[in-house]
Parts: C-alpha cells; sequence; structure tokens
C-alpha cells in the first residue's frame, strides 16, 4: 500500500456515514432490528458504509447512522493505470478532491481555477529584468513567465514554513534533499511541481507534456531531475508501528536517489508498458501482432498469452522514431531477459516497441515524492491536499478581502518529535487498509472481518497507551481547549478511529461480550472522537437490553430478573447519554425512545416514568402543489428514436415548471413552489442551508474568531481550522452554552444587530455568512423563529457544523403578524395530516421549513435527520408534493 493512496484517501474530512461499522447491522431482536441472522447466509442488499473521520451520524435508529456524502475512492499512486480511461488522458488532468482540507474551508471561496492563477500572474507580471525572491513575489504579487511560478512559489513557501518552524521532523538525508531541491534550476523545480499534482506515480511522456511558455528546453529540466545525488547516512533510526505492513523499498531514502525516474531504467514490464499508450495506439501495436481485444484488459491478456507462446522471437527493425534512450532501454532488457540463459519471451519485443513509439518517460521517484508529501501533511495539518490547496492560501493572500481580526497562532508542536510523525502517518495507512476492506470491496468477506480484528488486536495495546499519555497531558500541560485540536494529529485519534471500526467485526462475531467491553472504554475516555458518543450509548444500551444477561454471571438471579437487570443498566446507559454534554443532539431523540421503550418493558410505575412530551415528533404536513410542468422531446438519437415521446424524466433528474404566479417564465420546483406559498401570504427563500448557517455566523461570529491555540495559522481564514471537527464545540463549550441561553432568552436580534453594525461595511469574510440577504429580512427572521427554536438550530450546527451544512429542507419561509395561511384546497393547495397550530400570541410570527418534492424524488436521511431536529424543537416544516396539473411538451432545443 502505497503513502501517496493513503493520503489522498484514508485521513479525508469527509461526509457522514451511510452505514457506521459497529451500528449498521440489521438485528431482529427485536424485530425492528433483525440482526439474528445466520452469519454465512446472504446478507439483504448492503447500504455503503461510508465513515466520517470526524462524527458518526444518527439514521433515527437506535443501531444505525446518517447517510453523507462521500467520494469514490482513489487510483493507488503506484498502482498501474489499466483502463482506457486513464490511459487515454494526456492532457493536463489533477486529481479530484474529495474534500477541502481544513486550511481551504477556513479560506475564502476565491476563484482557484487556471484562468484565476493566469489571471493573477498576469496582471501582476514584473518587468524581464527584475527577480524578486519569493516573499518579494508575495508581497508586491508579481510574477514573470518563464521565470516564477505561482505553482513553484506555494510549493516552496509550504516547505521554507514548515522547515523554519518545524526543521526537527526531518532527519539529515532529508534535510540534504531539500537543500538539493533549492539549488535545482526554476524550469525542474516548475517542471516536478506540475507533475506532484498531477497522476504524480504515473508515466508522462516528455514530448507530451505542454509547459512550454515556462519551459523552453523541457528535456533539460527532465535531465536535471533524471541527475542522481549521493545523500549522508541517516541517524534516524527504523521504528516499527502496529497494524503497519512492511515498509516498501521504494519509498525510503537510501544513499542516493533522484527526482524523478526515466522510463529506460525502470520500465521492464507490459503492463508498465503499456500504460504509456492511448487504446488506438495500443490497437495498432495489436494489429500488427496480430492481437484482438475489445478493451486495455483484453489486449493485455491476448500479449501476455501470445508472448508465452513464442519465445526467441527477435525485433531487429528500429524505426526513425527511436531515441538513443529508449534504444538503450532496448540493450538493457535483453540483456536482463537473458542472464538465465534463457530464449527471452516477446514481451521485450512489445516493450521495446512501445518505447520506441512513446519516447522518454518521466515519473516521480517515490522517495523524494513521499517526502515532499509528508511536507505538505505538516503544512496543511492535514492529509488531503490537491493542487487547489497549493494555491489557494496564496490566491487568498493577494486577493483583497477583509478578515475578522485574531490571532493568528501557528503551533510548532503539532508533532513533537520525527518518530510521533511516523507513526502518525503509519496510523493513518493502516486506517485505509481498513476502510478499504470494511468499504471499498463490496461485501465484506469473513477473512476480511477477521483481518480487521487481527489489526484491532496489534493497534489496542498501543492505543491506550497514548491515551493514558495524552489524559496526563490534557491533565497538567494543556491550557483549557488547547489539547483538543492537537490531538487529532495523535496516533490516538487514528487508532480510536480503528478501535470504533473493530466493533462492526465483533458484532458480526457475535462476540458481544468483548464489545461490550470496549465500548465501555471508549466511553470511558473523552479526548478522541467525541462526535461518535452518542453512537456509542445506542450500541451499548442495545447490548444490555437484548445480550449481556445471558453473557454476564447471574449471580444467583433467575433467568428473568437477570434480563430486568440488564434492561436497568441499559435504561442507566441511556440516561448517562442524555445527560453527556458531549453526546450530539441528534442522537437524543433515539435514546429518549428507547428510554421510553424500557420503561414501559420494566412496567416503572407512570409516576417514575421520564416525560418527553415536550420533544415528541409530530407528523409534518404533506402539502401538495399543483403546477404545469415542461417536458422537452429528448433529441433525436439512434438511441431513442425507437421511444415513444410520453418517456417520463429520469428519475432524480432536474425537472421544469412554468412560474404561473411570476410572469409564467419557467422555473424549477423549488421556485414554483415558493411562489404558491407568496400567495399564501409568507416570505421566502429558497436558500436550503443558506439562511441557517448565515444566521449562525450572524450569531456566533466573535466565538467563531475567539482565540484558542493552533486554529488560526494564517491571517486569511474565515472560521477556525476546527470549526468543521469534532474539537469546535467541547473546546468553547461554555462560551457557547452561554450564547445559546442568551438566544432562548430572546437576545438574538440584538446580537445579529451588533454584529451586522461591527462587519458590514468591509463585507468581512465569515464562513457561512452571505452579505446578500437583506438585513431586515433578517432581523424579522430572528424575531419570527423564537429564541427557544432558533437556539436548537444552533447547537446542532455548533456541534456537527460540516455535516449538518448539508440536508435543510429547501425553502425557509417566515410571516409575521396573526395571520395565518390560508389551508385547504385553495389555489392548487392541499393538506394532509396534523400540522403544528400556529401560536395565537398577539403579534408573534412564526417560520416554516418545506422540502420540496417531485414526483422523482425521494428524502435523503440527512434531511429526516433535519426534520426530525425542527420539529423536535417546535418548527413547523411541511413536505410539499408538487403534483402535475398540466404537462406542456416543448420540441427539444
Amino acid at each position: 500500500m502505497t503513502t501517496s493512496k493513503v493520503r489522498q484517501k484514508a485521513l479525508q474530512d469527509r461526509s457522514p456515514a451511510s452505514h457506521n461499522q459497529m451500528l449498521g447491522q440489521k438485528i431482529p431482536h427485536p424485530p425492528s432490528t433483525k440482526f439474528e441472522v445466520e452469519f454465512d447466509s446472504p446478507t439483504a442488499k448492503r447500504l455503503k458504509r461510508h465513515d466520517s473521520t470526524d462524527s458518526s451520524l444518527s439514521r433515527h435508529a437506535s443501531d444505525e447512522e446518517d447517510t453523507g456524502r462521500h467520494s469514490p475512492p482513489r487510483q493507488s499512486a503506484r498502482e498501474i493505470p489499466d483502463s482506457e480511461a486513464e490511459s487515454d488522458q494526456d492532457e493536463e488532468e489533477f486529481p479530484s478532491s474529495a474534500g477541502s482540507t481544513e486550511l481551504e474551508s477556513a479560506l475564502p471561496p476565491i476563484k482557484t481555477d487556471k484562468e484565476a492563477i493566469a489571471e493573477y500572474e498576469a496582471t501582476r507580471a514584473a518587468e524581464a529584468d527584475s527577480a524578486p525572491d519569493l516573499h518579494a513575489r508575495l508581497g508586491q504579487r508579481k510574477w514573470v513567465q518563464g521565470k516564477s511560478s505561482i505553482y513553484v512559489d506555494a510549493f516552496n513557501l509550504a516547505l521554507e514554513t514548515v522547515l523554519d518552524e518545524e526543521a526537527h521532523l526531518f532527519d539529515e538525508a532529508e534535510a540534504s534533499v531539500f537543500e538539493l531541491w533549492r539549488n535545482l534550476s526554476y524550469e525542474a523545480q516548475y517542471l516536478y511541481v506540475r507533475l506532484f499534482l498531477r497522476k504524480t506515480a504515473a508515466w508522462h511522456r516528455l514530448n507530451r507534456l505542454g509547459y512550454y511558455g515556462d519551459i523552453t528546453d523541457i528535456p533539460t529540466a527532465a535531465a536535471d531531475l533524471f541527475e542522481g545525488h549521493t545523500l549522508p547516512e541517516s541517524t534516524a533510526s527504523i521504528q516499527a508501528n502496529p497494524g503497519e505492513l512492511e515498509p516498501t523499498v521504494d519509498g525510503a531514502l537510501g544513499a542516493s536517489f533522484t527526482f524523478a525516474d526515466r522510463s529506460g531504467d525502470h520500465i521492464s514490464t507490459l503492463e508498465e508498458a503499456s500504460s504509456l499508450l492511448k487504446l488506438d495506439e495500443l490497437k495498432a501495436i495489436a494489429k500488427d501482432a496480430k492481437v484482438q481485444g475489445k478493451n486495455k484488459k483484453e489486449l493485455l491478456e491476448a500479449f501476455r498469452r501470445t508472448s508465452q507462446k513464442q519465445r526467441g522471437i527477435g525485433w531487429v527493425g528500429l524505426k526513425r522514431s527511436e531515441t538513443e534512450e529508449s534504444v538503450k532501454s532496448e540493450a538493457s532488457i535483453d540483456q536482463d531477459a537473458n542472464t538465465d540463459g534463457m530464449p527471452v519471451n516477446r514481451d521485450s519485443h512489445f516493450i521495446r516497441k512501445i518505447l520506441a513509439d512513446t519516447g522518454p518517460c518521466i515519473r516521480l521517484s517515490a522517495a523524494p515524492f513521499k517526502l515532499f508529501e509528508r511536507v505538505h501533511l505538516v503544512f496543511y495539518r492535514s492529509s488531503e491536499w490537491t493542487e487547489k490547496s497549493l494555491t489557494t492560501i496564496i490566491l487568498a493572500r493577494i486577493s483583497r478581502r477583509n478578515f475578522p481580526e485574531y490571532i493568528v497562532s501557528r503551533s510548532t508542536n503539532i508533532f513533537p518529535s520525527r518518530c510521533t510523525l511516523l507513526e502518525f502517518e503509519a496510523s493513518i495507512r493502516t486506517q485505509f487498509r481498513i476502510d478499504n476492506i470494511l468499504e471499498f470491496n463490496g461485501t465484506v468477506t469473513k477473512d476480511g472481518l477477521a483481518k480487521v480484528k487481527e489489526i484491532f488486536e496489534e493497534v489496542y495495546p498501543r492505543w491506550r497507551v497514548i491515551l493514558a499519555e495524552e489524559q496526563v497531558k490534557e491533565d497538567r500541560v494543556y491550557d483549557t481547549g488547547e489539547g483538543a485540536y492537537l490531538r487529532r494529529f495523535s496516533p490516538a485519534w487514528v487508532y480510536t478511529r480503528i478501535i470504533h471500526k473493530a466493533l462492526y467485526p465483533l458484532a458480526r462475531f457475535k462476540d458481544h461480550k468483548r464489545e461490550h467491553a470496549l465500548l465501555v472504554e471508549l466511553l470511558d475516555q473523552h479526548l478522541f472522537h467525541a462526535a461518535r458518543r452518542g453512537s456509542w450509548y445506542q450500541r451499548k444500551a442495545l447490548l444490555e437490553e437484548h445480550y449481556m444477561w445471558a453473557l454476564k454471571p447471574s449471580e444467583g438471579r433467575s433467568e428473568d430478573s437477570q434480563k430486568k437487570h440488564w434492561k436497568r443498566i441499559a435504561l442507566q446507559t441511556c440516561e448517562e447519554g442524555l445527560q453527556d454534554r458531549e453526546c450530539h443532539l441528534i442522537y437524543h431523540y433515539d435514546l429518549q425512545k428507547r428510554i421510553m421503550k424500557l420503561e414501559k418493558s420494566l412496567k416503572v410505575a407512570k409516576r417514575q416514568q421520564h416525560e418527553f412530551a415536550h420533544v415528541t415528533l409530530v407528523i409534518p404536513f404533506d402539502r401538495y402543489v399543483e403546477g404545469i410542468r415542461i417536458e422537452r422531446d429528448p433529441p433525436r438519437s439512434r438511441s431513442n428514436t425507437r421511444r415513444g415521446s410520453d418517456a417520463v424524466p429520469r428519475k432524480g433528474g432536474k425537472t421544469i415548471w412554468v412560474d404561473e404566479r411570476e410572469g409564467g417564465g419557467e422555473c424549477s420546483v423549488e421556485a414554483m413552489c415558493l411562489s404558491w406559498y407568496r400567495d399564501q401570504g409568507w416570505k421566502g427563500y429558497h436558500s436550503e442551508g443558506g439562511i441557517v448557517r448565515t444566521l449562525f455566523a450572524y450569531l456566533f461570529s466573535d466565538i467563531l474568531f475567539t482565540y484558542l491555540p493552533n486554529v488560526f495559522q494564517t491571517a486569511f481564514q474565515t472560521c477556525p481550522l476546527d470549526l468543521h471537527t469534532d474539537a469546535f464545540h467541547p473546546a468553547r463549550l461554555s462560551l457557547i452554552n452561554h450564547r445559546l441561553a442568551a438566544i432562548a432568552n430572546g437576545a438574538g436580534p440584538d446580537i445579529l444587530s451588533s454584529t451586522y453594525e461591527q462587519h458590514h461595511k468591509k463585507q468581512t469574510c465569515i464562513v457561512g455568512l452571505d452579505w446578500s440577504y437583506d438585513i431586515e429580512d433578517l432581523k424579522e427572521i430572528v424575531e419570527c423563529f423564537g429564541g427557544q427554536q432558533l437556539a436548537v438550530v444552533c447547537q446542532v450546527m455548533s456541534q456537527e457544523y460540516a455535516q449538518r451544512g448539508g440536508g435543510v429542507p429547501d425553502l425557509f419561509l417566515w410571516r409575521t403578524g396573526k395571520e395565518e395561511a390560508t389551508r385547504g384546497d385553495e389555489r392548487g393547495g392541499k393538506d394532509i395530516g396534523k400540522g403544528i397550530e400556529k401560536d395565537e400570541e398577539s403579534g408573534k410570527g412564526e417560520v416554516m421549513f418545506a422540502e420540496v418534492k417531485s414526483e422523482n424524488d425521494r428524502l435523503s436521511d440527512t434531511q429526516r435527520l433535519w426534520i426530525n431536529v425542527l420539529m423536535g424543537a417546535g418548527v413547523r416544516v411541511e413536505l410539499c408534493n408538487a403534483v402535475v396539473r398540466e404537462v406542456r411538451r416543448e420540441p427539444a432545443r
């Protein structure tokens, strides 16, 4: 497993899990949970279990979690591309970012595409005879094409920053690599950085690299990277880390190294050579060899079969297109292939032919590449970075924006030692191995579960040791709140997630006793993954209710008494979860449901039962709004000429409607429904989460920028680095609770007005704050919201800002005064079900959320979660179903 693949994939600040490995199982006891199935029986259709590194989100069942966004797994950095889509990609291609780094999330939204970079470099270009250094270019915003570049400057800025502040994390050999890097020519550095941002482990043809505007002589720049360098002997010892595979040889610095590999020296297999070709080029060679295949995989298999059957066939015809390097490559291949005195097979023939057609190729060497990856891990405080990460910080610096005032504090003790950094890297690789087994390879096999359990057994003792060390730091070293963010870079943070993942195979192997003991340990610690505590309480209570009575000594109790004893323990677990300040609000409803169920089973006296009527969820209105939908005939093609013209829109696709109340133009289904609500006396926006994020920014801006160590590492941030993590809420718990109490007591309008007066003239960049919303509308919204309801929404946002940004209902509506919206069959609107009645208090307005659904839509789990949170807080929610009254057909455009 390569470090490149691990870092691109494993520690992603990803979106929340569809299925939690511990809680996502179907358990038949009770019938709603469906667990007691035979292990070897066919499993039901699995939902994808996508896990967030920060939190596990409830799916409104005590043993499941919420579904969130997830990006597909990336290809391993050292994996040879085996698809025509990859091999056909000759133009420069950057890997798509699965998510933003914490540093990127904290920077303002700015243009980061090629046009923006070219615009900055062109408009700020200096005279050709000036040669400012890195810091002068950044300060003066001056770049000269062919002599300086924002890409190289961003790369070197990261390197210099790390070496100035955290040079102790690198040994003598690595320091020598950095010095040799500084001595490279500008063009060699530029070529390296651009390849660093591409498919870094793939081979690239030199004659197809299109950097002619910045590199005048690509072969010379490549030759600088091919040059060998000797390194001093490192005094750092090799350390072994729990759960890690044997380290790969190509990832370690030796006595010598090169910044890049030359194709003639390293390509020795047909698979590697064929990765250089586009599909049509491979087919041309296959035609000469009389080999057939529909795609690249079939062609390679056919080549391999041909090579095994035909041996000793030489290839003497050289083409004029062959270079000196390709001829040397052929000689070396022939020499290597004949060392055992046996006739060579035709692989060498095909390799020679491919290299002759492609010319010399370049690939970044693994060891220095991984070293520079480590530099970026330290600089960005994240293993997720892309070409946008590399340039965003500079583009933010040179953009003319106003940022909040806060104290910048870039800590130099994120990784106290080199050993800690290397163990953190190793833990990421181990975590990725587990994710690869549980998440990205289809249905998990018994062998896969056993492997995860084996890794867990290796990691568990080390986790306990580091956990004790971190607790000592928390008690004696860290100031209040300082350790919350630092602990995210402790190996124990990753190990805790591995322990959490191990709960799933323990459950599948029905080792519930060990699973329960592990849950107790996880809940006893309060340092790592606080966002998961609610799911741990849920699972622990479920085990105590259904399984532990048979696994623990009865101590003389009868079977029935033993069951009741453990149900009382489960009841106590749920109560502890509700009392735990770190148990997020989204888990409270499920814990409350289990409490009511257990009290009923235990026949607790009515006067002693918990009362949760104030948070009982009410069924939302089903609103039906009729309208005219536009359907356009599909373009005529071979695929649809035989189909009828009455085809319905593709499932999940966007529909087009007529806005009858706003001039009859075309609009989205949300805009059509919003117009209907406006006719009923509501004001509103189609904002989804925009209004909620804006209100949170207004009401918590001062808390967002309160000084805490390590979370403000540049002067260009719109939020603290930990806002999108589970460290934000506990680190500011007292401040947040005081603000929530003030909002609940009606101070929201005053806080909003104060923030507006302080920042609106400068249009300060604050995360989530959209200055386009009219301030008078926002004041009305806060007054209509109700203090307690608004406080609940803000509490959810403060606990899980990154995860709760999505899933908010489409329409945000409000109205002032005592009038009530017309109900019934008026103007195309119909109601079904019981809703939340309007507060009749004189002069008090109300707010409402409406989730719009057409016939092709359905509620996602994140949307259901928000609906439950809002209705649990007493906020009115409607499910607005768009009904087709008329279909208007139009020809295709």
